[in-house]
């Protein structure tokens, strides 16, 4: 038996990717979803038939999201080094959310990230690893 916790926030930001196919875009704005798939770090269930606690888990997604929301993403780090695509934004919720949720016994096996209703990218780290 597995289970999958699904969780979402939203953000709107702006960003502009440096060097995007030899120039840099313009900058423009998104309507972001983050969606992310977690699982029990220790077990697939507590003794209270709980995978992953949704109300923690989501608190600390939308604390992520909410750095982003309303401003521009290469201004917040690391972004003002990389380029914030989908594809970065993707992975650095993915690091920063696996270290706040470590102390909830969950582990992330998948961030996506949505810009706008029909495009989305999902980070999946190779060695996700469950105790």
């Amino acid at each position: 038996m597995s289970f999958v916790v699904r969780i979402e926030a939203r953000f709107e930001a702006a960003h502009f990717l440096r060097e995007y196919r030899g120039i840099s875009e313009p900058l423009h704005g998104h309507s972001y979803k983050v969606v992310a798939e977690l699982a029990g770090a220790e077990v697939d269930i507590d003794r209270d038939a709980i995978a992953v606690d949704f109300v923690a888990a989501k608190r600390q997604l939308e604390a992520l999201a909410k750095r982003l929301d309303y401003g521009c993403i290469n201004d917040i780090a690391p972004f003002t080094e990389r380029n914030p695509t989908a594809e970065n934004i993707a992975e650095w919720f993915h690091l920063e959310l696996s270290a706040l949720l470590a102390a909830e016994s969950a582990v992330v096996s998948a961030i996506t990230i949505w810009e706008g209703p029909s495009n989305a990218v999902t980070y999946r780290a190779s060695n996700v690893v469950r105790g």
